[in-house]
């Protein structure tokens, strides 16, 4: 078995897409009007509509209403790329910050309230846990 992606479920995809095309610098591949993916090299960020849920369930899920997942970015200098978003995010929940398992985090919320957090490893340990 492959994880390859996680979905945000939204009412306003084309804000959120246009949200992390920015903050990621990764162009979304459209499918349809309703759905878009950021493909990385290790996982895939895709991106539906409201109007897909009735192809699962109707009720399966809400957007904006996310309060335990953190959507996780591997970055080379998270110093850098928090000074390149300041300005654009609208709510930082931290500024970078080392944690106490190697990895200098900073922590923000996407338009639709999602948690995300994008790292760099910064000690012997977590960079040889995330060596490419």
């Amino acid at each position: 078995m492959d994880f390859v992606s996680i979905r945000i479920i939204t009412g306003d995809i084309t804000r959120l897409v246009e949200f992390y095309e920015k903050a990621t610098g990764v162009q979304a591949a459209w499918s349809t009007e309703d759905f878009a993916e950021l493909k990385t090299p290790s996982a895939t960020l895709a991106i539906g509509s409201t109007r897909t849920l009735p192809l699962f369930a109707p009720a399966a899920a809400r957007p904006a209403d996310n309060h335990s997942v953190i959507i996780e970015f591997l970055v080379d200098d998270v110093d850098r790329v928090h000074g390149n978003l300041t300005g654009f995010v609208a709510d930082f929940v931290n500024e970078p910050t080392t944690m106490p398992w190697g990895n200098r985090s900073l922590l923000f919320r996407d338009p639709d309230g999602n948690l995300v957090n994008f790292f760099t490893p910064v000690t012997p340990a977590a960079i040889a846990k995330f060596a490419r």
